[in-house]
């Protein structure tokens, strides 16, 4: 056949923007993220409401990108505790993503909202994620951005299943992946430290779930003053490299060995040596009735308030410090890269997202409520291909604790 009669790709079949407003009402802009809008619709047909998501096709290679992965992966998956697919449509100019439509709290809320809380309710919590996860990892799906803001119930019903949400991170396990993102807190050693990694990072976040859901606190949290980035950064990083997190008294005093036995396997270290979704289901704090009954609700709420009512961690804190930093200027080749502690903070720098603003954070630090959305989801986008003016970051080269912080710092800058 001659070149000239080939079709492959010439003619791609596209949705009218009629083809979607005449089977669905969409209502107003519930939240604008930094890929999407996000909509209430309902079915003309048959009145249910669903979540559209739509992405406008104008905005760049990233969210083109972001939205044909969400399709990918979402198209893949049907399991109770995923919040599921409903309908596609891409027109020439965007792309409308309709999904079941979670009506329920986020875990925070419903814990707030208790009489009484203990392990057991905990355990029930982490078992649905587990189950959804061990689905997710046989598909070889790795989700990259499992954390608290991200586990809904699906109704308001007493109850109500656990529901995984945002996938537009997710990604398939092609061999290793190399590309870091995610919220910080949440990040598994092996991403901070710049190696390549796979289905263990889900593991180790729900690991700092659990430890967050029987506590309260977060378990590797800086106390450095919250105007100084640069130290915060370095010292969450340098505790998540080392596992360095404590059982903290009296916080844990009231909290079962099993159950910590079980954060302790999650967040293991070694990637090797950390339990898979399917073995933590089948530990005995999970499935073998080893959860205590005993109500944890008044210590759990009263560090729950403390530590994420102030918007510190609920909605990614520390998002905005991550996108306040810059990156470091180019290095020759011939030159050796600047350790992050020797860099001059004066010196004109590029930041590694030019479209997002300099700063979504208030006073102090923390996340303005007009700010706090976008800055979220530009810290933890997709990694593009490496531009060609990036230096190979040195941790790759010689392992050092101070040149894998300096790099990890920058992990989640790249993805913005």
């Amino acid at each position: 056949m001659p070149f000239g009669c080939l079709t492959v790709g010439e003619k791609k079949e596209y949705h009218n923007p009629s083809d979607v407003t005449d089977k669905y009402d969409l209502g107003q802009i519930v939240k604008s993220e930094e890929f999407c809008e996000i909509f209430r619709a309902k079915d003309k047909a048959t009145m249910k409401m669903y979540t559209c998501k739509k992405f406008l096709k104008k905005d760049g290679r990233k969210v083109r990108k972001a939205a044909k992965n969400e399709i990918l992966i979402l198209k893949m998956v049907k399991h109770p505790n995923i919040l599921q697919l409903v309908d596609v449509f891409e027109t020439k100019k965007e792309y409308f993503l309709f999904l079941e439509l979670a009506t329920g709290r986020e875990v925070f809320d419903w814990i707030l909202d208790q009489g009484y809380y203990s392990e057991r309710d905990t355990s029930n919590v982490v078992r649905q994620v587990l189950e959804a996860v061990a689905y997710l990892h046989s598909l070889h799906i790795v989700h990259r951005n499992l954390k608290l803001e991200n586990l809904v119930y699906y109704n308001r019903l007493k109850h109500s299943k656990i529901v995984i949400s945002d996938f537009h991170l997710a990604k398939l396990e092609n061999g290793l992946i190399k590309d870091p993102c995610g919220t910080p807190e949440y990040l598994a050693p092996e991403v901070v430290g710049r190696q390549r990694y796979g289905r263990p990072v889900d593991c180790w976040a729900i690991g700092v779930i659990m430890y967050i859901l029987l506590s309260g606190n977060p378990p590797f949290y800086d106390e450095s003053d919250d105007d100084d980035y640069e130290n915060h950064d370095k010292n969450l990083f340098r505790k998540i490299l080392a596992g360095d997190y404590e059982f903290d008294s009296p916080y844990w005093d009231e909290i079962s060995d099993s159950a910590k036995n079980l954060v302790a396997r999650l967040m293991e270290v070694d990637q090797d040596q950390r339990l898979t979704a399917q073995e933590a289901i089948n530990h005995e704090w999970i499935s073998g009735g080893a959860a205590s009954d005993k109500n944890i609700k008044e210590n759990v709420c009263a560090q729950i308030e403390k530590n994420f009512a102030r918007a510190k961690w609920k909605k990614a804190v520390r998002v905005t410090t991550i996108m306040k930093r810059l990156r470091a200027p180019e290095q020759s080749d011939s030159k050796p890269a600047v350790p992050a502690a020797a860099a001059d903070p004066t010196a004109p720098q590029i930041s590694a997202n030019p479209s997002a603003p300099p700063s979504a954070a208030g006073p102090n630090g923390a996340p303005d409520a007009a700010g706090e959305e976008k800055s979220q989801q530009a810290a933890v986008a997709p990694a593009e291909e490496p531009q060609p003016q990036a230096a190979e970051p040195t941790s790759r080269c010689n392992g050092e604790a101070s040149a894998a912080l300096h790099t990890a710092g920058e992990a989640t800058d790249e993805q913005g």
